[in-house]
């Protein structure tokens, strides 16, 4: 980040034109450049940024608005890498996202983004409308959500959020043909399901031998993968206030019984019950190709992982596995996560040259006739009516969509919008292949059960230039700590969180606590 402050201060210095504080039209030259996460082309994928879906676009946006489109690629799983060199040299896609909220803030701190606000009711009507009412703030329009308040930016909006149609986050998953093959009933709490990984890891139901089997799997993102296990250690019923300061770049470390959730990772690790090598599982198909293999008894992850048509988890693990399956499971957690509505952060950097064609393209997308067809396709190949409801399948070919429901593409949404919430419920359980609804409708009330949304405060903070130091060494520490032996677990976690506490945690945590007084 230190690079990218120095590097994107000379970029501003060169690049920034006189419109983006805002005193003039945004500029266009009908060549639009626009960001597009590459996912790979493992399970038939085609090229991120040259495909059927890319080239329908092109079309009809270059009839529709006389733009010429191109995306660029970015590593979904390296865009907190990319994004930021692509922005530090002055040659970032004129239209960009991200899930990476710190991001924004850095990139909003050295002036590298536009501000929308004075644009929205003219050039974004159909966004605006497509976004709706924010479910948080009453009377306000959602698309204004990321508005700022802080008095030298105040009124300002540097980033607008897509909405997400499903709200569930995170599910445990556990090997079905494994429970059946021992005789154990699904677990139903943590002790059941802590006794169901040591039979797995001592009676190898799957026959994969001894060395081999991962009663656990988790890969290098420890925060996540094991959240929900985590997390139930934190005190109960923790208040608004205490969460939203405790919250330093969506790590927990501060809350009250974090550590004990920690510790008993780390029991279970010393157990070995989860990966032994999970630090070093960095690559997300390596990860999921484990699963696929057969060896794994359980894991978390999104709570709809095993079903999605486009990492197919049980549809190749069966393949490998005949009758082998994954399903979720409720062990009466408690501190379980959902999203809040916003997804991507889409924005637009401020030395773009063509802002205006920018919010043109991201109006356009958010039209009904266009976001429609990028996410159900055309009947027969991308989905079957059901009564009147497209029910997502597996295409294969140049039609195969490359992240689900195309929701690299269509930004301003992630998850299929019918028009009422009734539809979308609907085309949800049927969006999963030939899944059946009730496994669909199954793990989503699981994921949301008891789950709480993030706190959300409508307040600017200063201190984002933290965010990836902190990142980096909460993730170590995670990863020392549950690898320690026992005898020195409190030794290694009190010296990596007084660490993580001096590498600006606490100056978070002093802001936030100065933002939300008593």
């Amino acid at each position: 980040m230190k690079r990218f402050v120095l590097v994107l201060i000379i970029s501003m210095a060169v690049f920034t034109p006189a419109f983006a504080g805002g005193q003039s039209e945004p500029a266009g030259t009908g060549k639009l450049t626009v960001e597009m996460f590459d996912r790979g082309t493992d399970g038939g994928r085609t090229n991120a940024a040259n495909n059927a879906w890319t080239n329908w676009i092109k079309e009809k946006v270059k009839k529709d608005l006389d733009i010429d489109v191109t995306f660029v690629p970015v590593g979904r799983w390296s865009e907190n890498t990319d994004i930021v060199n692509l922005m530090a040299s002055g040659s970032a896609p004129d239209l960009c996202y991200t899930y990476n909220q710190d991001m924004i803030g850095n990139f909003r701190d050295q002036g590298g983004i536009m501000d929308i606000a004075p644009y929205i009711d003219k050039y974004l009507p159909d966004l605006k409308k497509l976004l709706g009412p924010d479910p948080v703030f009453t009377g306000k329009d959602f698309i204004r959500r990321n508005t700022e308040t802080a008095k030298e930016l105040e009124g300002k909006i540097f980033s607008i959020p897509s909405a997400r149609v499903a709200l569930a986050q995170r599910n445990i998953f556990i090997r079905k043909d494994w429970l059946d093959k021992l005789g154990l009933k699904v677990p139903t709490n943590l002790a059941q399901f802590h006794d169901a990984l040591i039979a797995f890891r001592d009676k190898d139901p799957g026959n994969v031998g001894r060395n081999r089997i991962v009663p656990y799997g988790q890969n290098s993102d420890a925060r996540w993968g094991l959240a929900d296990l985590i997390n139930n250690s934190i005190q109960r019923n923790l208040n608004d206030r205490d969460r939203w300061i405790n919250d330093v770049h969506e790590y927990y470390l501060s809350m009250p019984g974090y550590k004990e959730g920690v510790r008993l990772m780390n029991t279970w690790y010393n157990e070995k019950l989860i990966y032994q090598d999970f630090p070093l599982m960095t690559t997300a198909d390596d990860f999921y190709n484990q699963i696929k293999s057969g060896v794994v008894g359980a894991f978390s992850q999104n709570w709809d992982l095993p079903y999605r048509t486009d990492y197919r988890i049980n549809e190749e693990l069966a393949k490998n596995v005949p009758g082998a399956s994954f399903i979720p499971i409720d062990i009466g957690l408690n501190n379980k996560s959902m999203m809040d509505k916003p997804g991507l952060r889409i924005f637009i950097p401020s030395y773009s040259k063509n802002q205006i064609d920018a919010l043109r393209y991201l109006n356009w997308l958010a039209k009904y006739e266009n976001f429609h067809f990028l996410q159900v396709g055309t009947e027969g190949v991308n989905h079957d009516l059901v009564n009147g409801i497209p029910r997502i399948k597996a295409a294969t070919g140049q039609w195969i969509q490359n992240s689900s429901q195309n929701i690299d593409i269509t930004m301003p949404l992630n998850g299929v919008e019918m028009g009422s919430q009734e539809q979308n419920s609907r085309v949800l359980a049927l969006g999963y292949g030939n899944v059946p609804t009730d496994t669909i409708v199954n793990a989503y009330s699981i994921s949301v059960k008891n789950a709480r949304a993030p706190v959300v405060r409508q307040v600017t903070t200063n201190v984002n230039q933290y965010a990836q130091t902190l990142k980096d060494k909460a993730d170590a520490l995670l990863a020392q700590a549950i690898r320690a032996s026992p005898a020195d677990f409190d030794r290694i976690y009190d010296a990596g969180y007084k660490d993580w506490l001096s590498s600006g945690a606490q100056e978070v945590i002093n802001e936030r606590t100065s933002l939300w007084p008593r």
